[in-house]
């Protein structure tokens, strides 16, 4: 049997990885420093990663490696010119966590635009049952229905996330990152005129050149002062520091934050702003549905089970 070798468990939440582990001999680590990763691959046919990065060093010095499983879609977490050279397969699941990222995308929207943290903490807090008021109106309510949506990415993502906000009453509209025309059910706009006219903008692209940054001061001010924004992408598309200012200022009303420029992200002003409600965020979460982390699991098996049948 073929050994197969799991660098980072933990990163699929403990879902179940007995089809993976039927494959062969597997061993699984929950977590594996960079000092480790040699060793441990040492003999592997199949290693199986997700943010373990694999150097051309590291590849170089395991002869009996044939295939990287990612556990992921992103394969930056490995140098894939190496292993193109070295005869490594790397393989990628892609699709997995439309729905979920979505779903999150939504959910973020919708727990902004009806303060539900604020709400949640009064009730809990003892606050509600100290007063006499059946109602309590301390933060603003607003229905998603009607509102201006601006999609920043119209992948396989932003079109679902398309479909749902149309499915809630909203208008919906979209910025191209990578400045393609297509032909799509929905209008294109420059990104100026996008963040001017969306009560809801949402980022659905992926950091790369031409996104990397794509959300400053400068963008901010040009939203409007009731209007949220949402980032399930990756963190460096929005300015983190302008971005706390923004919402210190009152320049935009909140942010639902998934992705952040370094995670866990270390000190940093959006830890202290001055309205904490006005930021929902959430540790890169909003892929991990476990309907979604068991169709990438099923992904990886069938990753692993093609290839070792192709060796025979």
């Amino acid at each position: 049997m073929k050994k197969i070798v799991f660098l980072d468990e933990y990163s699929l939440g403990r879902n179940d990885l007995s089809s993976i582990k039927s494959l062969g001999e597997y061993i699984g680590y929950d977590r594996t420093a960079p000092e480790l990763v040699l060793e441990r691959c040492k003999g592997a046919t199949v290693v199986i990663s997700n943010k373990v990065y694999l150097s051309r060093e590291t590849m170089q010095q395991l002869p009996d490696l044939k295939l990287i499983a990612i556990a992921a879609t992103g394969m930056n977490n490995v140098d894939l010119e190496a292993a193109a050279e070295l005869g490594i397969e790397v393989k990628n699941v892609s699709g997995y966590s439309t729905y979920s990222v979505a779903e999150a995308t939504l959910c973020g929207a919708l727990s902004l635009l009806k303060n539900s943290s604020y709400y949640d903490n009064y009730f809990k807090s003892g606050a509600y049952a100290a007063t006499t008021d059946i109602f309590h109106f301390g933060r603003p309510i607003s229905m998603l229905r009607g509102k201006n949506w601006g999609i920043i990415g119209l992948g396989a993502i932003g079109r679902q996330v398309a479909t749902l906000a149309e499915a809630f009453g909203c208008k919906v509209a979209y910025y191209s990152t990578s400045g393609v025309a297509r032909e799509e059910s929905y209008p294109r706009m420059e990104l100026s005129e996008l963040l001017a006219w969306a009560d809801v903008v949402s980022i659905h692209s992926p950091l790369n050149a031409q996104t990397a940054g794509l959300i400053g001061e400068a963008e901010l001010q040009q939203m409007k002062p009731t209007a949220i924004i949402i980032n399930v992408a990756r963190g460096g598309i929005i300015d983190e520091a302008a971005l706390a200012n923004a919402l210190n200022n009152k320049t935009i009303a909140g942010a639902a934050l998934d992705v952040f420029s370094k995670e866990p992200l270390p000190s940093s002003p959006l830890y202290n702003l001055k309205d904490s409600y006005s930021l929902l965020a959430s540790p890169h979460t909003a892929w991990a549905a476990d309907d979604a982390v068991n169709k990438l699991i099923e992904g990886i098996y069938i990753n692993i089970k093609e290839f070792l049948l192709s060796l025979q």
